[in-house]
């Protein structure tokens, strides 16, 4: 089975250096085959069992950090770009993302997301995945993944429209 491993924060404002040639070693030495790692950020694609658990610990022991790893299989992350609620803006790649949550949050919680002081960016929780919309890039927004993860109480991780649909292309290759 493909599986895609999504990496909270390596790589980004030089906290959690975690070089992509390492996880690479580290994900063949877990038992995975198959594996490609995409950009520096934490992305990459394996064949074997949901190795998510036994990575962040290896990560501990051996580098000292603490990262989460969240984990979606070939067809979700297939589904994830399916269900994207804004297919006509998908043409600007950059300005739509997707935060990976670490569980579908519950209703209560996405309702104390109030979506007029973070406009003009949009938001929409579907599932274990909340789509994001930049309307002038994600730089200076509000609309930030430590927020949605206080809200929502879960652990998530973003990715930019064009890192989706390249992992989904690797998990097919």
């Amino acid at each position: 089975m493909r599986r895609i491993l999504l990496l909270r924060a390596v790589n980004v404002g030089g906290a959690n250096k975690l070089p992509m040639a390492w996880l690479k070693a580290a994900l063949t030495e877990l038992g995975c085959t198959e594996v490609t790692t995409l950009l520096q950020s934490g992305n990459a694609v394996v064949s074997g069992g949901d190795v998510a658990g036994a990575l962040e610990k290896h990560i501990t022991t051996e580098l000292g950090l603490t990262v989460r790893v969240l984990t979606r299989t070939r067809d979700e992350l297939a589904d994830v770009i399916a269900r994207c609620p804004w297919p006509d803006r998908v043409a600007d790649p950059k300005s739509v993302h997707v935060d990976f949550l670490s569980a579908a949050p519950t209703a209560a919680k996405v309702a104390t997301l109030d979506p007029a002081p973070l406009a003009p960016d949009e938001f929409v929780v579907d599932g274990a995945e909340a789509f994001l919309w930049y309307a002038n890039g994600s730089g200076r927004s509000k609309l930030t993944n430590d927020l949605l993860e206080r809200r929502l109480g879960v652990t998530g991780t973003a990715r930019n429209w064009n890192t989706v649909t390249k992992l989904l292309t690797l998990a097919d290759a």
